[in-house]
């Protein structure tokens, strides 16, 4: 499985658009995107918006890092295998609109090897991998797409071995260089397909903070807490701007096609009410307002793991036919059967300190079926009973806590 270079998405449209001029290290030579390419990132982050708008909705107000390429591109690949009212659903979910599949597929082809190697003095990785159920007869135009669309790892296995999860767990932390690493805690006898996209991102800061100006902090928390943590500062030429809505810099890394946005709301926002504004017109207008300016920074260095399931999430943008057994059309895996997502996990990890941010996200979408009926393990206390069938007299009846042995 090789690894590729790739920068998100969501960055992907504005650091392209805005380019590397005055205001950013300097000019870099890259390719314009094809019509096919812009269509498919401006899909990608369409989605991202209303992924993070149901995310934050259904959260507890705490925390939240999410990946939406990480999601867009596991879900692209299970894309394939929809169709009818499923296909419809999932296409309206990911904002594909009118792109045919294989204007997807080649675009996601194309965006990976433009991007490969973008920049060196930053480390961005992607991998994906297919597990399906060893002798489930997947259809060969299936796997064709996945090993040549997204250079994907595809594995026969075992879903009743333990070591199954073992092995895509230890698949898992391979490609997070060990950020993640567990991403499923069990698979059964019913998982037809699992589907996982990794990203692992690593990025020094063009201009690093000096770690002898860090100095202890408040932070206001947004439980109306203060809390003690180290702030980070850095002054110089930032590009920056300030709205009636927020403050905001923009923190570039390497040679500055990758970079880090962030919005302080104004007094009397909420950073919620800056979310509710984000959608494809408000991007770009965030991202269009930066200026280069003298700035006086101070920001908190921190570390998060984050993780959630995305069922109810991507319910609510659409893709309820997909989790409904009996219902979603998986005939593009394999014909007139059964299946349905049963699980969309998600888990993220970041690092942001004096010299620059660490990343990683993990997407996993398993795909299950009834076809083979329920799986039964006697490995806990049980009832049994003797009785005749005739009769239906009960003859013995019991339970067992401990077996004893032979």
């Amino acid at each position: 499985m090789r690894m590729r270079t790739m920068t998100a998405a969501v960055y992907l449209s504005a650091s392209l658009a805005l380019g590397c001029g005055s205001n950013g290290p300097g000019p870099v030579d890259v390719r314009e995107l094809t019509e096919v390419e812009q269509s498919l990132v401006q899909a990608s982050n369409r989605f991202g918006f209303k992924l993070l708008h149901e995310v934050i909705a259904e959260s507890d107000g705490g925390n939240v890092f999410i990946s939406p390429l990480s999601v867009s591109i596991a879900l692209g690949m299970t894309f394939n295998g929809t169709g009818g009212s499923t296909e419809q659903g999932m296409r309206a979910a990911l904002e594909y609109g009118d792109l045919s599949l294989e204007e997807i597929d080649q675009g996601y082809r194309s965006l990976i090897e433009l991007l490969v190697g973008l920049d060196p003095e930053v480390q961005m990785e992607i991998a994906n991998s297919i597990w399906y159920r060893l002798g489930f007869d997947v259809l060969q135009t299936f796997i064709d797409a996945m090993l040549e669309f997204f250079d994907a790892l595809v594995t026969a296995v075992d879903f009743t071995d333990p070591g199954t999860v073992n092995a895509i767990n230890a698949w898992v932390e391979e490609k997070t260089h060990g950020k993640i690493d567990t991403i499923l805690d069990r698979t059964s006898a019913d998982t037809v397909m699992v589907l996982i996209n990794a990203i692992y991102f690593k990025g020094t800061w063009t201009y690093q903070f000096d770690p002898e100006d860090s100095s202890d902090g408040t932070f206001h928390t947004g439980a109306g807490g203060d809390k003690s943590v180290k702030m980070m500062h850095l002054h110089g030429d930032l590009r920056y701007q300030r709205c009636e809505d927020f403050q905001a810099v923009d923190l570039a890394y390497g040679n500055g096609l990758y970079s880090m946005s962030i919005f302080l709301p104004a007094d009397g926002k909420t950073v919620d009410d800056l979310v509710a504004q984000l959608d494809d017109e408000t991007w770009t207008e965030w991202m269009a307002g930066f200026e280069e300016q003298e700035l006086e920074l101070a920001m908190p260095r921190f570390e998060l793991e984050y993780d959630k399931t995305l069922n109810e999430v991507l319910i609510a943008l659409g893709m309820e036919d997909a989790f409904t057994p009996y219902v979603a059309d998986f005939s593009g895996i394999k014909p007139d059967h059964d299946m349905w997502i049963s699980l969309v996990k998600h888990k993220t990890y970041v690092k942001v300190n004096e010299e620059g941010t660490e990343a990683a996200a993990v997407t996993a979408v398993v795909i299950e079926d009834g076809a083979v009926g329920d799986v039964m393990i006697v490995d806990r206390p049980f009832l049994f009973v003797i009785h005749d069938a005739h009769s239906r007299a009960m003859l013995f009846m019991g339970k067992i806590v401990d077996p004893p042995s032979e």
